[in-house]
């Protein structure tokens, strides 16, 4: 799961992460400084949700 530190629902994502039982295989990320909406066109958030996406499939699926 990825969210903003500055969120203003960030407690939600955080109390959903907690409650994502049944593996031990998961990742909570910070997105540094974003709020909610930057998230979907500011350049350097964008490329951050990108590049952890990118590394969470590589692994995953071994590409």
């Amino acid at each position: 799961m990825m969210t903003g530190d500055i969120f203003d629902t960030r407690y939600m994502t955080d109390d959903f992460f907690k409650k994502a039982t049944g593996t031990d295989d998961k990742q909570l990320i910070y997105i540094k400084g974003a709020n909610h909406i930057e998230t979907y066109w500011k350049p350097e958030f964008v490329k951050e949700e990108a590049k952890n996406m990118l590394e969470f499939f590589n692994k995953k699926l071994g590409a």
